[in-house]
């Protein structure tokens, strides 16, 4: 199987032993990455020329999905090599979020899109239908984006690992909404700042929970009831997105982005980004160097993690098209691949661009 690295998709796989390929969300398509026992090379690119903001791979069809920045949603069933468009049924074609869950017998694969839209299929998405109700809460006349067309968009969706029916959505910038019934209702939650980039939960777990976004990391160890700020603007990652918990040691987690948000980088063209470890489930951070570089200038926008029994890959990608991997749970790590298209949400590798 592959590992998919990407900014909206899917971020963490498990397998029997280390997986050989990565593919990588880009601006310009999917680049692939195969390993050897020289390293890793490049081993072909797909869907160029379309802005990929999610890749995932859903492991009992082996279906890859991508979702595209404007373009809509395609599938491949032979690993990346060919692509059919799937999304009939969504009515907005900017992509940027996807996941997917087991509910008995049905898998469900969900896509969130801008305008802020959540959308459900039961047929590995030859068809999907929109989940209206997730605009009916209170928060929706609020919800924006700094960017134009100013709208808010669903830009991760998280399930409860025991619960499948009980759903949250990010909304940037919107705030956090839970769904216990599989969508049909859906309600704001509140404690935090309301630009929400991803929520995780601890998988053995579930009442304990994360949330990323413009003012840091907060915690909840109560299903998203009540929250902690324990990361803010004063951190080293002021702008943190991406955040991995390791499925099988759970209170080491993961984290990457930026030392301020993208209205900085405009005038710095500068990211300064960094990925971090915490062994105690978030309550302090090292800053990981051995073999990353020693500044980061593009922005960490996507961290995936591959586990198997005794081994934790993981691997980061920035607006500079740089991809940075480690086979040692983050001990050491290597560039793997350099000058690709950006790997980036949105437009946020423009506000790094120097004129």
């Amino acid at each position: 199987m592959s590992v998919c690295l990407s900014h909206g998709g899917r971020n963490t796989y498990a397998s029997q032993a280390p997986d050989e390929e990565l593919h990588v969300a880009t601006l310009d398509g999917v680049a692939i990455l195969r390993r050897s026992a020289g390293g890793w090379t490049s081993a072909g690119r797909a869907l160029q020329g379309k802005h990929i903001s999610a890749l995932m791979i859903e492991p009992k069809s082996g279906m890859e999905f991508a979702g595209v920045h404007k373009g809509g949603l395609f599938a491949s069933a032979d690993g990346g090599k060919t692509w059919e468009q799937r999304d009939s049924g969504i009515e907005h074609s900017d992509v940027y979020s996807l996941n997917f869950v087991e509910a008995g017998s049905e898998l469900r694969l969900y896509a969130g899109t801008e305008p802020a839209h959540l959308y459900v299929s039961t047929d590995l998405g030859k068809s999907w239908r929109d989940l209206p109700t997730l605009r009916t809460v209170g928060s929706v006349d609020a919800w924006t984006f700094p960017a134009p067309p100013h709208v808010g968009h669903v830009k991760h969706i998280t399930f409860d690992p025991t619960s499948p029916d009980k759903i949250y959505a990010s909304i940037e910038v919107g705030g956090l909404l839970k769904s216990e019934d599989a969508g049909r209702t859906w309600r704001d939650l509140s404690g935090f700042y309301e630009d929400v980039h991803r929520c995780v939960i601890r998988p053995s777990q579930p009442s304990q929970m994360y949330v990323t976004g413009g003012e840091g990391v907060y915690y909840s160890g109560d299903e998203g009831e009540t929250w902690e700020h324990i990361t803010d603007r004063t951190a080293r990652i002021a702008y943190p997105d991406a955040l991995l918990i390791h499925p099988d040691q759970q209170q080491l987690v993961f984290m990457a982005g930026s030392i301020c948000s993208p209205n900085g980088w405009r005038t710095t063209h500068d990211a300064d980004s960094r990925i971090a470890r915490s062994a105690d489930g978030g309550r302090s951070w090292e800053y990981l160097t051995n073999g990353l570089p020693d500044h980061i200038r593009g922005n960490i926008e996507a961290l995936a993690m591959n586990t198997w029994q005794g081994g934790t890959s993981l691997f980061g990608g920035t607006t500079d098209g740089d991809v940075f991997a480690s086979d040692d749970g983050g001990q050491t790590w290597k560039t793997i691949a350099n000058g690709l298209p950006p790997v980036s949400k949105s437009g946020h590798y423009r506000n790094l661009q120097v004129a």
